[in-house]
């Protein structure tokens, strides 16, 4: 089993050189199309409970702390699995990694529509985090792989997108298994999960490991794409002979850069559950909207972030990936918005603010991503993005929800308006380093030899 996830060695056959360009063209509209309906599929399976659980509650005889106990397991193992899962993807055969935590993902489902234990399904809660968190790490990483910082930001954006489209597509296969087998609980786990297998068979048909693996040329010979790292060098490599724990020390730890986007995502993570999760709340109890029409709002706020994503992903290549400075725009952006949904209380100006809000939020969240993945060498990005993954989710969404709801029960609604406003101007003062940084790296760069980091290189410890 882990040699199927190592990764692929060179294709000895090249591709030639009048059909390179097309052939690139090819393989990459399959690779996009793999890690954006795998990722669709990913969250089918992790919101299939979310999305039953009134009628696990009803079926079951479970209560609401029955259900927030399953659902908790997942989120801290998630956040930790996105950690040391994220790290192995940097070894592995991206595309493979990525339909095998799928598979996986589908089988413990399986296992969750069969069982009415309640510690039964919080193991498998627990245990399906993991595979979950073979996801994204992969998706972030064959991105890095396949295509040069052009269009990245475009591309990492449409990517990017696909949880929202895949939050849609959980309630489409939910209502689909509801019609064909009449409410049946059990078959609405099995239907996403037999959708899920397919999905991940898909992935391994469409997708590639590296484009070096397939006769092409790396995306560094093809279009000189190279990593500026925060010491002024530059690297494009994409393998090392460095252990994980090597790697995750000298790249990721040691890297000023990799913590100031961190916890610029901490922060934003923040900011976007702190509104996500109590838009029901908030405005129903402090706005007076009606419930039903404040639970629209939360699918509202999520598909209407998808256009405003990838328009200002494409704003970040066109400005040539300046992608810090596309963040600090939305950030300013967002403060405003933020000023206008506490003190409003006319209902079209607080919807018509929560709609901008949800891309000034997405986006910037959508590019530190990726500014995360392009301050490390290729064969780190798994681990910078497994290492945000855990402060966004064990930090970030905790304090969203557990802090918040603690404040606001003993201060009222003031307590949620200023830690929003707190972690909003916390993340413009890191933004406003990590450009600073970046600009004391290319003037490094400028002065050394011109000479890149190569593999051999980096297989040395310093």
């Amino acid at each position: 089993m882990f040699s199927f996830l190592k990764p692929a060695p060179d294709a000895e056959y090249k591709v030639p050189k009048n059909k390179i360009a097309s052939t690139y063209k090819w393989r990459q509209t399959g690779v996009i199309l793999s890690l954006c309906i795998g990722y669709i599929g990913y969250y089918i399976i992790r919101l299939i409970f979310t999305t039953e659980q009134n009628d696990i509650m009803k079926q079951y005889h479970f209560t609401t702390a029955d259900i927030g106990i399953v659902m908790s397991c997942f989120g801290v193992g998630y956040g930790i699995s996105k950690l040391f899962m994220g790290a192995l993807s940097d070894k592995s055969n991206p595309k493979r990694y990525l339909a095998t935590g799928l598979f996986a993902s589908a089988l413990l489902n399986l296992g969750l529509g069969s069982t009415r234990n309640l510690y039964v399904m919080m193991l498998l809660m627990l245990v399906m985090s993991i595979t979950q968190g073979m996801g994204a790490a992969a998706c972030q990483r064959t991105i890095q792989l396949w295509w040069g910082k052009k269009w990245r930001g475009t591309v990492y954006s449409i990517w990017s997108s696909a949880h929202n489209a895949g939050a849609f597509a959980c309630v489409a296969v939910v209502q689909l298994a509801t019609l064909l087998f009449t409410g049946s609980i059990r078959a609405v786990f099995y239907t996403a999960s037999v959708i899920a297998i397919i999905i991940a068979i898909f992935i391994l048909w469409a997708g590639s490991d590296r484009p070096t693996t397939v006769g092409l040329p790396s995306i560094t010979e093809f279009t000189g794409d190279e990593v500026l790292l925060d010491d002024g060098k530059k690297s494009a490599a994409e393998l090392t002979n460095l252990t994980l724990p090597q790697i995750f020390v000298k790249y990721i730890l040691k890297n000023k850069v990799v913590w100031a986007i961190t916890l610029t995502s901490m922060s934003l993570y923040l900011v976007r559950y702190g509104i996500m999760s109590w838009i029901p709340s908030y405005l129903t109890q402090f706005k007076g909207f009606t419930p039903d029409f404040s639970k629209w709002l939360v699918g509202i706020f999520e598909l209407s972030a998808v256009p405003g994503v990838i328009i200002l992903g494409a704003l970040s290549d066109f400005l040539k990936d300046h992608r810090a400075v596309v963040c600090i725009g939305c950030v300013l952006g967002l403060l405003v918005c933020l000023t206008t949904y506490f003190l409003s209380n006319n209902h079209v100006i607080i919807v018509i603010a929560l709609i901008i809000m949800s891309s000034l939020i997405y986006a910037p969240l959508t590019l530190v991503g990726l500014m995360v993945n392009e301050a490390v060498p290729k064969f780190a990005v798994g681990s910078s993005t497994g290492f945000m993954g855990f402060f966004q989710y064990i930090f970030g969404e905790t304090l969203a929800t557990a802090l918040i709801g603690a404040l606001v029960a003993k201060f009222g609604w003031i307590a949620n308006d200023i830690i929003l406003y707190s972690a909003a101007i916390l993340s413009l003062m890191l933004l406003g380093y990590i450009v600073y940084q970046e600009r004391q790296a290319k003037k490094i760069s400028q002065t050394m030899p011109m000479s890149t980091t190569t593999d051999n290189e980096l297989d040395v410890e310093d």
